[in-house]
């Protein structure tokens, strides 16, 4: 195999770095083949959350998901995740993927530490190639920022072009297999740097037609900490403070009722409840502002009809509901806890796990 045209895009706008490749591969051997292995390097591979790919121009739904393994995980070479081709490539026959990569834990926040009132600026480090057991035909990577403000970023290999909020690295030619080099961006990043450290999440089915959903949270900031002390007037005179997070948007069902939002000291009437066609927005707002390092913790709840998620087959039933729900964009989730009470005398109980690693708990 060889890749004969790779676009990657490297999104670097949120504190999740995501990665988007659209590669056309071509079987130049003489026997056909089921599989394309795609690396990532060693020095990213603990910072790897989520491997997808598509065949593009399909329909990005379930059924079109690929299926991919991860295989071996080398210190030289890196880990390898396969992915399973919806049919065998023959010889002389192309296919295009598009594969989605996300990376946690992949920035480094530089300086560590700032005032509530100056920028918060980051590093990233990656591969201007595509990292690939395959030789390369011709690639192109383009890097996308937050903002237009990039305080420096490596310049080579040549050519390197910057447009604004984006920079652009190649197009490069006939890269050799597992090429690896090194780019360094230092740029301002201001958005929500968001961890939800401990979730958990209680739902109990009830006999009289409905769901109850709790949800106890533990959040941090995950930013630069704040250096020096909190400054209520200078707040006030900035509410714009950069890096700060005053306000984030939970989705819920669009059947959620009885919504609330409490803490330790009680309900929290700061919150707004928006109610939009396909879901429900609830726009937090905790008691005081979040600085880097700083934590909150609340509770959210809401009741939904069974009917929507409780399915029945004479006496046998199967409920259907989210793993978790929306808290905010780009959510980063270190422990999830789920608890699922179920009506007196349920018995013959199974479980069915999403396609990702889940324990289930005696």
């Amino acid at each position: 195999l060889i890749n004969s045209n790779v676009e990657r895009t490297l999104d670097l706008v949120s504190h999740l770095p995501k990665e988007i490749i659209s590669v056309t591969i071509e079987n130049r051997g003489t026997k056909a083949t089921r599989y394309y292995d795609y690396y990532v390097e060693p020095q990213h591979v603990n910072n790897v959350a989520y491997v997808g790919a598509v065949v593009k121009g399909k329909n990005n739904d379930d059924q079109g998901n690929l299926l991919i393994k991860q295989e071996t995980t080398d210190k030289t070479k890196g880990a390898v995740y396969r992915i399973a081709l919806p049919n065998d490539l023959r010889a002389g026959q192309t296919i295009a993927l598009e594969i989605e990569v996300a990376h946690i834990n992949a920035l480094r926040l530089y300086p560590a530490e700032i005032t509530q009132i100056e920028r918060q600026l980051v590093l990233y480090k990656a591969n201007p190639y595509y990292y690939s057991r395959y030789t390369t035909q011709k690639q192109k990577t383009t890097v996308t920022l937050p903002t237009d403000r990039a305080e420096s970023y490596t310049q080579i290999p040549k050519p390197v072009a910057k447009s604004e909020q984006t920079i652009t690295y190649g197009p490069y030619e006939n890269v050799a297999a597992l090429t690896r080099s090194e780019i360094t961006l230092h740029y301002e990043n201001n958005n929500p740097f968001l961890t939800v450290s401990n979730l958990n999440r209680w739902i109990e089915v009830s006999h009289w037609g409905n769901v109850a959903v709790e949800e106890t949270i533990d959040m941090y900031h995950s930013g630069a900490k704040l250096k020096g002390p909190f400054s209520r007037l200078d707040f006030q005179r900035r509410p714009d403070s950069l890096s700060a997070v005053k306000t984030f948007k939970t989705s819920l069902p669009a059947s959620a009722r009885d919504i609330y939002y409490r803490d330790e000291i009680g309900n929290v009437s700061t919150s707004h409840v928006k109610e939009m066609q396909d879901q429900v927005e609830v726009e937090i707002r905790p008691r005081f502002p979040l600085f880097g390092g700083w934590r909150t913790h609340y509770m959210l709840g809401y009741n939904v009809p069974s009917y929507q998620y409780l399915f029945n087959k004479g006496n046998q039933y199967v409920l259907k509901m989210r793993l978790v729900d929306h808290v905010y964009d780009d959510q980063l989730l270190e422990q999830v806890t789920i608890r699922i009470v179920l009506p007196e005398h349920s018995r013959n109980i199974e479980f069915y796990p999403p396609p990702y690693g889940v324990e289930r708990l005696p």
